[in-house]
């Protein structure tokens, strides 16, 4: 069996090591022959590098392994690049968060103001990478769930159409192993779904066992009491993110037939969230304060001691989608995965230009993307609001265009006006002026 070698773009993520833990997993599905690790901060890095080293030595010592912030060491002779890359890091996903709650305007990490002003970021961080690729591995695929995945999606298609880059997002696999849990499944995978939408933007239209019988009446009556928050409690779950969860009952109440991801809440009810939100303390603050210092602290003492039992890391599960994807591509397995591709039909009577997420068909050759039929006017009109936000603020990047990223935040269902868009977007400009284009 062939053996592949992968780099992880953003080697000093927090989430490194729960992907090296996942690789190992899965190695008899998706055997691999090298790990490299690539990040532009190589102090970072090296603190998880380290760590993942001897796991590595202790589970896999045939894979050859090395970290490095030189692209030609890291790109060259790759079968895959899986990347995951936070341009500004957490300190600027603070600023995203906190810029708008100033302003009376939610402050999200992917959504309104603060996930353009995130978008704006990655797009060259993510575009980089690609080139890299093409570059030194031009055989290669990459795997990317660098967010805000919407805005690089429409990123790569205008500027890189030709690219082997598949954006993909884990978040609709947490639901749907909720909704797997509530319909008394042991995994997702015993389910097959219909879903269209865009990134953090979609509605599911069938849920069915694989023998076909349809799971949505089950579903359907625990969400509208519960929304996804199984009767049987699984892991334990931060206070923000259980909120996100109950509120789905609200979200789908707008329209019973079909069953949403939890992102709308922010587009459907951004004065809730307001209202639930602490503008001096947000999620950033909460991810500084516990998940990157667990996992750094965890990488220390294993590095300290030599062995990897002196440190707790968490095996990433959402991140098994990537591996689902790379087997699918490496060995033509066809699985049925939702991805963001080009529309091209595949709703009907949308935009056949615009990023979509739909469940596509995936072998050697990439995606095939299944025909999601005509949608209905409520989730049309939405996504082409959020769509003409999302093409917006690439073409202001592309243009460095003041103008067309005050009328991108104007456009977001999360922003009440274009005199508040316009404060938002100067407090915003300062933040990122290491990081953005410089608008005119």
């Amino acid at each position: 069996m062939k053996k592949f070698s992968v780099v992880i773009a953003g080697g000093g993520s927090t989430f490194t090591p729960g992907i090296i833990l996942m690789l190992l997993e899965n190695l008899k599905r998706f055997p691999l022959r090298a790990i490299k690790f690539y990040d532009n901060d190589a102090e970072r890095q090296e603190i998880i590098a380290k760590a993942c080293e001897i796991i590595l030595t202790e589970k896999a010592p045939e894979i050859e392994f090395c970290y490095t912030t030189d692209p030609k060491t890291a790109f060259t002779d790759v079968d895959f690049v899986m990347a995951h890359i936070r341009v500004g890091k957490y300190p600027m996903r603070e600023k995203d968060e906190k810029i708008p709650l100033r302003h009376g305007v939610l402050g999200q990490e992917t959504c309104g103001p603060g996930g353009i002003a995130y978008g704006m970021r990655s797009i060259g961080g993510v575009l980089e990478l690609v080139e890299y690729m093409e570059k030194y591995s031009p055989n290669a695929w990459m795997l990317n769930y660098s967010n805000p995945a919407a805005i690089v999606a429409e990123a790569t298609r205008r500027l890189k159409p030709n690219a082997k880059i598949l954006n993909i997002c884990d978040m609709p696999i947490g639901i749907e192993s909720r909704m797997a849990q509530i319909a008394g499944l042991k995994s997702r995978k015993e389910m097959r779904v219909r879903y269209y939408g865009l990134n953090h933007f979609g509605w599911w239209t069938q849920v069915e066992d694989l023998q076909g019988n349809d799971l949505l009446p089950v579903i359907r009556k625990h969400v509208a009491e519960h929304g996804y928050i199984p009767k049987v409690a699984g892991e334990p779950v931060e206070a923000s993110w259980n909120d996100t969860f109950g509120k789905a009952k609200d979200v789908w109440a707008l329209d019973p037939s079909t069953m949403p991801n939890t992102y709308l809440k922010y587009y459907l009810f951004p004065d809730y969230v307001v209202a639930h939100s602490d503008p001096h303390h947000t999620r950033a603050n909460e991810v500084m304060e516990h998940r990157e210092k667990n996992v750094f602290s965890a990488c220390r003492a294993i590095t300290s001691a030599g062995k990897s039992s002196a440190g707790h890391l968490e095996i990433d599960e959402h991140a098994s989608y990537i591996v689902d994807l790379a087997t699918a591509i490496a060995f033509n397995t066809q699985e049925r995965m939702l991805l963001i591709v080009p529309n091209n039909g595949s709703i009907i009577n949308f935009d056949p230009e615009a990023m979509v997420e739909i469940p596509c068909i995936v072998g050697s050759h990439g995606p095939e993307p299944l025909v999601m039929g005509k949608i209905p006017l409520f989730q049309k009109g939405m996504m082409s609001q959020q769509v003409a936000v999302e093409k917006l603020v690439v073409e202001a990047w592309i243009e460095k265009s003041y103008l067309k990223l005050w009328q991108a935040i104007t456009m977001s269902k999360t922003v009440p006006s274009a005199t508040v868009a316009k404060a938002i977007l100067d407090d915003l400009i300062e933040v990122n002026k290491d990081y953005w284009p410089e608008l005119k």
